[in-house]
């Protein structure tokens, strides 16, 4: 069977970790070799509510919880994740974020059906036919079609969704780390999704089920539009440059982080 790791970036998710955490009934399970939460240095508790309810919930399977040793961004967080997943010879890297807006239960049938078998990247949307939006704004969401519209313009690709917070990635895929400078912030996915196409990945998207309700974003809604479409427009003008440019705001040699919980039994 293949080795999946779940990654669940964090940050001020103290409401939200134990319901995430809650997901892993024994169907997921089943699917799950390791799962590891990453907090980006939160100054909240959110990684002692992690630690103290993943003992319990997780102690069927190997639960590990890193802290990133300063404030990399979602994208810093991906990239701690990717590089434990390739450093410890997993098969796939599952993102769910910890703020309980996506469900990891949405992707048992993506499993159970071997789509992840025959797809580099296999991608949670929330803007395809089978989904379902509980509390998300009617703004927000044109914004997002908007987006997807214009990217699946760009790419010749059918785009339903820039970054759920559900996604799957077979790591054979990703060996050569070329995604280390791009951006560490919110736009990290939008690149990945851009690089994947370029580099012809097999991308297929997948209908979730989507929340939002006692999260807090740390989206500024209109710059990061503003953000996201230079990127978009740099990538259509030059994009094999783009994408071999450097697009995040501090040079980072190495990510780094630290272990406060591991019940993986040694080696």
């Amino acid at each position: 069977m293949h080795k999946i790791l779940v990654f669940i970036p964090t940050y001020r998710c103290e409401k939200q970790i134990s319901r995430v955490i809650s997901q892993f009934d024994l169907e997921a399970i089943k699917w799950v070799d390791t799962v590891i939460l990453v907090d980006n240095q939160s100054i909240d508790k959110t990684i002692e509510c992690g630690v103290e309810f993943g003992k319990k919930k997780l102690a069927n399977c190997n639960f590990i919880a890193l802290r990133n040793d300063a404030n990399y961004g979602l994208g810093g967080s991906h990239k701690i994740a990717f590089q434990y997943a390739l450093e410890n010879d997993f098969d796939y890297l599952v993102v769910l974020h910890g703020d309980d807006q996506s469900d990891i239960k949405d992707l048992i049938p993506q499993l159970k059906a071997g789509n992840h078998l025959t797809s580099d990247c296999l991608l949670g949307a929330r803007f395809m036919s089978g989904s379902s939006l509980k509390g998300y704004s009617g703004l927000r969401t044109f914004g997002n079609h908007v987006f997807n519209q214009l990217f699946s313009l760009v790419t010749r690709q059918s785009i339903f969704d820039l970054g759920s917070g559900l996604n799957l990635y077979r790591l054979e895929a990703f060996k050569d780390f070329y995604y280390k400078t791009f951006p560490d912030d919110l736009t990290f996915n939008y690149v990945m999704l851009l690089a994947s196409f370029h580099r012809n990945q097999t991308v297929r998207f997948f209908p979730i089920s989507w929340r939002e309700e006692d999260q807090e974003s740390n989206v500024k809604l209109f710059s990061q539009a503003f953000k996201v479409l230079t990127l978009l427009v740099r990538y259509a003008i030059h994009k094999n440059s783009f994408l071999k440019s450097d697009l995040r705001l501090k040079m980072i040699d190495a990510y780094t982080c630290k272990t406060l919980y591991n019940n993986k039994p040694s080696e």
